[in-house]
């Protein structure tokens, strides 16, 4: 019994296999890491440090931009993805999760400090769900409304990781 893997994923029941062949259900689960059990969405940001740690080799501008379109591109694909496993935002879809951690870090200098900060305030917003989070997550539906609620959680993370930041409270 693996706490990593499930053997069917959705109301389809597709499998593992499907899922890491498909290149929209491979990207749609983060590379595989919201085939994870337990906390797919927490595995799902994990994923998304090495992306952000490529991404943000590049100046700003090319960050902007791959970071605007892991979350355009985010739209469709976690959309097919549902529609592929048969159930609207299935917690193993963590696309959105990749689109709201690079959009919390984006304006923070890159630190191990902001990025370790910019996980835990992500992932606060991300499960406590304030208003209008829980709000849209609830009545958004499609690919936008999978990818709506990770966005603004990134970018309410984003705002208290600047605060953090402005008031010398990271290094």
């Amino acid at each position: 019994m693996s706490i990593f893997l499930n053997s069917q994923y959705g109301k389809n029941q597709l499998t593992p296999r499907q899922i890491l062949t498909d290149p929209v259900l491979f990207l749609a689960f983060g590379f595989g890491s919201g085939l994870a059990k337990k906390a797919p969405g927490t595995c799902g940001t994990l994923a998304a440090i090495p992306v952000y740690l490529i991404f943000v080799q590049a100046n700003m501008l090319i960050y902007s931009l791959l970071t605007i379109i892991v979350t355009v591109v985010g739209i469709s694909l976690c959309g097919i993805a549902a529609e592929k496993l048969g159930e609207h935002d299935f917690g193993g879809i963590v696309w959105d999760e990749i689109a709201g951690y690079l959009i919390t870090l984006w304006l923070a200098p890159c630190t191990w400090q902001t990025v370790i900060a910019g996980f835990v305030l992500f992932r606060f917003f991300d499960i406590l769900k304030p208003w209008p989070i829980k709000w849209l997550d609830q009545h958004v539906q499609g690919g936008f409304g999978i990818m709506v609620d990770d966005v603004l959680a990134g970018v309410f993370a984003a705002a208290v990781l600047l605060l953090l930041l402005e008031w010398g409270l990271l290094g």
